[in-house]
């Protein structure tokens, strides 16, 4: 039996979106008859992970049937295939002792520097995916399927819209046998042997970026702040575009009708709440472990863009909402801060980038499989960088801060201090990349040897 992992990263209280991705396990097993891992990595405090583990408890078991018979609350004999799913609900301790062991088993140099990239003490939006991959590999799945706690499901006619629709549908096909599943195949047939490595949507509703309420104070400031993304020389004109195009996903409009196509992905159209990677892209390069730094998770789909392998870009967007803690207080400081570190981390991510975009089709083998070798020596070439870019981003941003008033100019206030600190911790950053991509092919070997009695549970 195929099997699959729906993750599900959480560092906050989501016990209704725990309901709902459970409902989306439910379906996927149900519909396309697979064995579903839904993986919660829990980073929450021991309360809230009680409410957790209550809500999982409460889902409704999905087994497969003993004998062929079909229990009844089980599957729907009537409408699809026979399935289950096997939910996973681990805390960082149990996480801890997983990696330390699959770390010890790799042989790779400087395990404590390894186990603090992948779990480290800070929020890393790329860390947390990292343990989905390798915990996806001790489980014997062929693709991880994310989803995020601040996010929900679509509805048409009463119905749920699921993502995983479409991720199951194309996801590690042949590009030519996938035609057959989308309603638009726009792919350049000199593709079209190689596999699907990224099916993903986007979202509706509120910016992906908590920063709305600067450009509902000052639009003119919101333009500012968010071209400071941009890479270095970009015009005035190209500012402009990223600045219209960044953190809107697939707009307002509700869905009312599936549309999924085939080509290399678009993935301005992806968001990471909303993806499905094959593990023949995450078996090789990991993402970018960097801490407390927005955007940090989205390496891999220019990675499967810029390398020429297919994806499917699809409309089943999920929808978008915020927690309070990021508007005031600590919250508020947090955040803003992530996204300065987000700033920064574009110095050393956009020469990576351009570099895979002009290699191309030559970031693959003969079996079309990455080359992780490429990335890791573009990264370390990457940490070299002057840091004149970085200096200007910040001061900036101050800038712009400062002209908005308020709790905007009291972060301005407490970043100022922080400056030598961050600029110097967005150059690690994209060191550790390197230093993690040369171990991970190694822990993922090491992952998907896991003895059965070692599996956390």
């Amino acid at each position: 039996m195929r099997a699959v992992c729906l993750t599900l990263p959480t560092n906050r209280e989501c016990a209704a979106t725990i309901a709902a991705i459970g409902a989306e396990a439910a379906y996927a097993a149900r519909r396309f008859g697979v064995r579903v891992h839904l993986l919660i990595l829990d980073s929450a405090d021991p309360a809230t992970f009680e409410r957790h583990a209550e809500a999982v408890a409460a889902l409704p078991a999905v087994t497969l049937p003993a004998a062929g018979r079909l229990d009844a609350g089980q599957v729907d004999p009537g409408r699809t295939a026979v399935g289950e799913v096997v939910v996973h609900h681990l805390d960082e301790a149990v996480q801890r002792t997983f990696l330390r062991d699959v770390i010890e088993r790799s042989g790779a140099a400087e395990p404590d520097k390894l186990l603090d990239l992948m779990l480290p003490d800070a929020v890393s939006y790329g860390a947390c995916t990292n343990r989905a991959f390798l915990l996806a590999g001790a489980l014997g799945c062929d693709s991880v399927h994310r989803r995020d706690s601040d996010s929900a499901y679509q509805l048409l006619d009463g119905e749920t819209v699921f993502p995983i629709e479409h991720e199951l549908a194309t996801l590690g096909l042949k590009a030519a046998d996938a035609a057959a599943a989308v309603t638009e195949d726009t792919l350049d047939p000199v593709h079209a042997d190689k596999p699907v490595a990224l099916v993903g949507g986007s979202f509706v509703g509120e910016l992906s970026v908590d920063i709305g309420e600067i450009r509902a104070l000052d639009p003119d400031v919101y333009h500012r702040v968010v071209a400071l993304w941009a890479p270095t020389g970009a015009s005035e004109e190209d500012r402009r575009e990223l600045v219209a195009e960044s953190f809107t996903g697939g707009g307002t409009d509700p869905f009312t009708a599936d549309r999924a196509v085939l080509d290399l992905p678009d993935i301005w159209r992806i968001d990471m709440c909303n993806v499905a990677l094959d593990h023949e892209v995450y078996d090789r390069v990991p993402l970018p472990p960097a801490t407390a730094t927005i955007g940090s998770d989205y390496f891999l789909l220019h990675l499967v863009r810029d390398a020429t392998l297919p994806g499917v870009v699809h409309n089943r967007h999920i929808v978008n909402y915020y927690t309070p803690e990021r508007r005031t207080g600590p919250g508020f400081t947090a955040y803003q801060l992530r996204y300065a570190k987000f700033l920064l981390s574009m110095l050393y991510l956009y020469p990576v980038y351009f570099e895979m975009e002009a290699a191309g089709g030559a970031l693959l083998d003969e079996a079309h499989h990455v080359r992780p070798d490429v990335i890791a020596d573009s990264a370390r070439r990457s940490a070299a960088t002057d840091r004149a870019e970085n200096h200007r981003r910040l001061a900036a941003l101050d800038h712009c801060y400062r002209q908005l008033g308020g709790k905007y100019a009291e972060f301005a206030d407490q970043l100022a201090p922080l400056r030598a600190r961050l600029l110097d911790e967005a150059q690690a950053d994209i060191e550790d990349f390197a230093l993690l991509i040369d171990a991970w092919g190694p822990l993922m070997r090491a992952s998907k040897a896991t003895p059965a009695d070692r599996l956390p549970r």
